[in-house]
């Protein structure tokens, strides 16, 4: 394999193991396969422990949760591998390529779980991987695997047919959750259906100083009450910047607006994809939110950083709850702040500790504030 065959595979390995900002260098394990397939294996074993000081908010691979335990404040310890993840792509001299990919969060964590499974040929992807409404651009670096609310886009994988052309990108999606609607309590069965595939168009590209991305998406959501079935459509529009201010400071930003498609407004609602609709009188009512992220990362050198970022998002739940499809309880707002310290002590070996504080406020004003910290350490390969 060539100089420059090796470098090009090493860094997209490099970038499969670093999504969500995951500091540490990775490379990838060739394979001898034949002279027309060029193989390698790639991943890390990964080990998180946190401490929570109000209640038990860790999800498995002990990333935080918005699900919080309340006024609970007793401490609690844990750790997990369940983040330490395994990959392996081949490309073919036509030009086609295959990657699959697994980690060991699925069932709770320890069960494997299936990342990304595709193949991409001349500018066309099929399988499962990030969704097309999805940029790292603009996301602040953080341990936390699970990491700011209102990064850009839908932070998740989802099956479907991609098209990529220079800076563009098009997709047809299915959905991870499927639709998250409410129903009054008249409703005693309600039938809900994504009736039809998610389109979307993302721009991703850097001009100097600058990164930046936009995207926006359509789709079409459906409940059957038992008496009436409606349809909605619903959509969303983010855009995302990296400004590369020094070659030691960065700012990292997004905004992300959705309307009948809060499963693509990330960490909204109980914790990761919010109501986007709910049936009034048979009719199909979607439901607005809004979200962002703010961050910026000093580079020290020699794969050593801090990372600063702060992430919100809310719905307007106001309709929801005077038509009765909601109530005050249900959580309106939600709010982290992430401060991390990444450091490389050896080639291809990341450590780090974070610091986080989560805060929800419910339609009703009722917060639930917690505060943690996180120790990783990745061995990449």
């Amino acid at each position: 394999m060539s100089t420059k065959n090796t470098l090009k595979l090493a860094i997209q390995c490099a970038a499969a193991a670093t999504a969500l900002g995951i500091a540490g260098q990775a490379s990838a394990v060739e394979l001898n396969v034949t002279d027309d397939v060029e193989a390698s294996l790639y991943g890390f074993a990964r080990l998180n422990m946190s401490y929570d000081f109000n209640g038990d908010n860790a999800s498995s691979t002990r990333a935080g949760t918005f699900a919080m335990d309340g006024d609970n404040d007793k401490g609690y310890f844990g750790a997990d591998a369940y983040q330490s993840r395994l990959g392996f792509k081949v490309k073919h001299a036509s030009g086609v390529a295959v990657t699959v990919e697994g980690d060991f969060r699925g069932g709770g964590g320890g069960d494997l779980r299936l990342r990304h499974a595709f193949g991409e040929y001349r500018g066309f992807l099929a399988g499962k991987t990030w969704s097309n409404y999805n940029s790292f651009v603009g996301a602040t670096p953080t341990l936390d695997f699970d990491s700011l609310a209102g990064v850009p886009g839908l932070q998740d994988r989802t099956d479907q047919v991609r098209f990529t052309t220079g800076a563009l990108s098009f997709s047809v999606e299915d959905t991870v959750k499927g639709p998250n609607i409410a129903d009054t309590p008249l409703t005693d069965d309600l039938d809900t259906r994504q009736s039809a595939p998610v389109l979307t168009a993302r721009i991703e590209d850097s001009a100097g100083i600058v990164s930046y991305s936009a995207a926006g998406l359509i789709n079409r959501i459906s409940a059957d009450d038992g008496v009436s079935d409606d349809s909605a459509m619903g959509y969303g529009v983010f855009g995302a910047t990296t400004i590369n201010l020094t070659d030691m400071f960065a700012v990292h930003g997004a905004v992300n607006y959705t309307d009948g498609a809060n499963d693509y407004l990330y960490r909204s609602g109980n914790d990761f994809y919010g109501t986007s609709a709910y049936v009034k009188d048979g009719d199909l009512e979607t439901i607005k939110g809004y979200g962002g992220s703010l961050g910026t990362s000093l580079d020290l050198g020699n794969g050593n950083s801090i990372n600063l970022g702060y992430g919100m998002t809310k719905l307007d739940l106001d309709d929801a709850v005077k038509d009765g499809a909601m109530t005050n309880a249900d959580a309106e707002t939600n709010q982290n702040v992430m401060l991390n310290y990444q450091m490389t002590p050896v080639e291809n070996v990341m450590v780090g500790v974070e610091y986080g504080y989560f805060n929800q406020e419910t339609k009703g004003g009722d917060t639930t504030e917690a505060n943690r910290i996180l120790f990783a350490t990745q061995y990449n390969f």
